[in-house]
């Protein structure tokens, strides 16, 4: 199953992240099972798996315990409106894959570190032309809306794109500095 392996932009910013990870812990939020977080945990990586989903987050730590790896795990319902259970810059990093609550970029930008790194991919309005789901336009982005949510980043990599493998997704992918 595709959702097994690490996302492509996961793999692609791995050096990045890495270096990231020297200043905190990578957050991985919404992580379900734990696909980034598993991949980044075997590469070495401090990772904190984030997610809503009890039944997830018990796979994510049965996943990680029979690899051998490290994977620290928070449950938390992040649409409650208390923002993310975490320390104003605590973290190295953080990854956002499949999921998109508005209101949460502040938040997002709060807990990275200066100098911390935000990997974000999801779905764009362009979506609904090849999959059926997502549809709710609350959980796709405008034209360039990605960008616009976190203004205080130093935009390393942005890109809004067509993938045709696994299957057709129309997606926005950011990778973001917090300033020093």
């Amino acid at each position: 199953m595709h959702d097994a392996e690490p996302a492509a932009l996961v793999v692609a910013e791995l050096e990045r992240l890495r270096a990231a990870a020297a200043l905190g812990p990578v957050l991985d939020l919404a992580s379900g099972s734990g696909r980034n977080a598993l991949a980044l945990a075997a590469a070495g990586v401090r990772v904190v798996g984030l997610d809503r989903n009890r039944e997830r987050l018990a796979a994510l730590a049965r996943a990680a315990h029979t690899r051998g790896l490290r994977v620290a795990t928070v449950r938390a319902d992040l649409e409650c409106g208390h923002g993310i259970p975490l320390a104003s810059a605590s973290c190295g990093a953080v990854l956002v894959f499949r999921y998109l609550h508005r209101p949460l970029a502040g938040e997002l930008a709060r807990v990275l570190r200066p100098g911390g790194l935000l990997l974000y991919e999801t779905f764009t309005v362009h979506h609904k032309e090849v999959a059926q789901h997502p549809r709710n336009p609350a959980f796709l982005l405008e034209p360039g809306e990605l960008i616009r949510l976190f203004p205080g980043l130093e935009v390393l990599r942005a890109e809004e794109a067509l993938v045709q493998a696994p299957a057709p997704e129309a997606v926005a992918r950011l990778v973001a500095r917090k300033p020093r």
